[in-house]
C-alpha cells in the first residue's frame, strides 16, 4: 500500500495550519531538546514566512518556514518520516524558490547537522550564545553546488 505525500504551500500573512506545526515542533522539542522557540515568536515568525507543509496520508510528516531572503527559520520532520527524503525535499523546494539558501543549527544538534551537511550545507560560522538559552549555533549556508550538486554526486555512486 502507498502513501501519498502532499505538499501544502502556506503564504506569508496567513497562519493557516500554525497549530498543527506548533504541535509537532513541541513533540520534537519534548523528546530531543531542540526547536526551543517560544509559542509568541514562532507564531510571528511563521506568519511572516513561507511555510511548505508535507503531508502524509493527511498528517503533518514536516514542515520548513521560510523567509523571503531563503534564510531556514524552522524544519521539522517528525521522528517517525525521517530518513525518506522528506527533510531533503523541503530543502530542494526552498533552494528551487532562492538563489541563496541559510539557516542556524545548535552546535550541539548532531543529527540536524549530519543533515545539514549531507544535503549541501557548509559552516560559514560559529556564534557563541546565540539562542535565548545561550546556546550556540553554526550559520550554515548551502553550498555552491547546493543541493542539486550534492544529489547529482550521490547519484553518482
Amino acid at each position: 500500500m502507498s502513501v501519498n505525500v502532499d505538499l501544502q504551500v502556506v503564504g506569508p500573512g496567513s497562519a493557516a495550519e500554525v497549530e498543527e506545526a506548533w504541535r509537532l515542533k513541541e513533540r520534537i522539542r519534548a523528546e530531543e531538546d531542540v526547536l526551543k522557540q517560544r509559542r509568541g515568536f514562532f507564531h510571528e515568525a511563521y506568519r511572516r514566512s513561507t511555510v511548505h507543509l508535507l503531508r502524509i496520508g493527511g498528517d503533518l510528516g514536516g514542515f520548513v518556514a521560510t523567509r523571503s531572503d531563503g534564510y531556514i527559520l524552522f524544519l521539522a520532520i517528525a521522528p517517525e518520516y525521517r530518513g525518506e527524503g522528506l527533510g531533503r525535499r523541503l530543502v530542494e523546494t526552498v533552494a528551487d524558490e532562492h538563489d541563496r539558501v541559510t539557516c542556524h543549527a545548535r552546535t550541539t544538534n548532531e543529527e540536524a547537522l549530519v543533515f545539514y551537511e549531507r544535503v549541501g550545507f557548509e559552516i560559514v560560522r560559529r556564534i557563541d550564545g546565540y539562542y535565548e538559552d545561550d546556546g550556540d549555533a553554526f550559520y550554515l549556508r548551502l553550498g555552491d553546488g547546493g543541493i542539486r550538486g550534492k544529489l547529482s554526486e550521490f547519484i553518482r555512486r
